[in-house]
């Protein structure tokens, strides 16, 4: 993860340069500003491009995380409510700014989003990329963790004064975490998606009716299957070999994982489409995954399905 100046966001940020970027005395006065006594603020604040400048004034002091979300992806919505739950257990080491891109296109175009959920952190001012796409909850705080490293080496490593009554209150409606939750997060930052996977199906047997258990199993075979490859690259080879069933699916997987929907959900009907068998069977296993992630309410999930019951009766 390093810093980049590719993005404009002159019209946004600051007219002068936010503290942070710089040793010395203007690092550490950044530094300074934190702990107990840090800049007060909410831990988690809706972002268009008239508030937008406010938001990249506090990076100078505490990390800004953008998540820019649809209401029209419910993968983005989930994604955007899941880091505004870790914002409360980092008690203040970052702030989440949501940007709805329906309502705000100039701000996720200023951040050069080309798909939902994107995530990009502002550090004194400037964007440092995160992620695009969906990515396990476990495997989050590795790159929070990352993040507060990126922003502590340029200066930035305050903390936002949160309410001591709020932030326990808070707490204490926080759920606690699983052992099932444990086991598979140790998984996770371990590297091994297997086992990480059997925690979740040995879960699911014991309790057949848990819906979230389901998401959080092919949420994990997703990470799977993308571990060290580019979603890009996968893309490319799929529109390639239209075909080849492997390649197909792979570029259904690249494009969920970047947050386009309606693709992933297409590239999967076309597979299913245009085989015949166990590969068809293969295909249309891999768009139930699909449907669960992105969740049964979603309109795209629902239209797909309608696709789908087409193609099979």
């Amino acid at each position: 993860m390093s810093m980049f100046g590719a993005v404009d966001l002159s019209s946004f940020t600051p007219a002068s340069k936010p503290a942070g970027s710089s040793s010395g005395a203007s690092a550490q006065a950044s530094s300074d500003s934190g702990g107990a006594g840090g800049p007060a603020a909410a831990l988690v604040v809706d972002v268009d491009a008239s508030s937008l400048r406010d938001v990249a004034e506090l990076s100078a002091r505490v990390p800004v995380i953008v998540v820019l979300h649809s209401p029209r992806s419910q993968v983005s919505t989930d994604l955007a409510a899941v880091l505004e739950r870790l914002a409360g257990q980092y008690a203040g080491r970052f702030q989440v700014a949501r940007v709805n891109v329906d309502a705000a296109p100039e701000v996720a175009q200023a951040l050069q989003a080309q798909a939902v959920p994107t995530v990009v952190a502002l550090i004194a001012g400037q964007p440092v990329p995160m992620f695009q796409g969906t990515v396990p909850e476990e495997q989050l705080r590795s790159i929070l963790d990352q993040l507060l490293e990126v922003a502590a080496a340029n200066g930035v490593s305050g903390t936002i004064a949160v309410d001591a009554a709020a932030g326990a209150d808070a707490r204490s409606r926080e759920p606690e975490e699983t052992e099932v939750e444990r086991a598979a997060r140790e998984a996770l930052e371990a590297g091994d998606f297997a086992a990480a996977e059997e925690v979740y199906t040995h879960a699911i047997a014991q309790n057949p009716g848990d819906e979230e258990l389901k998401v959080a199993r092919n949420q994990v075979r997703l990470a799977a299957r993308l571990d060290g490859k580019d979603p890009h690259e996968l893309l490319v080879a799929a529109d390639a070999e239209p075909a080849d069933l492997e390649a197909s699916l792979a570029g259904a997987d690249a494009a969920l994982s970047l947050g386009d929907v309606n693709a992933a959900l297409g590239r999967a009907l076309e597979a299913v489409r245009t085989h015949q068998g166990e590969e068809r069977e293969t295909a249309r296993l891999r768009l139930l995954e699909f449907f669960e992630i992105i969740g049964p309410t979603a309109p795209e999930v629902a239209q797909a399905r309608r696709r789908l019951a087409t193609m099979l009766y």
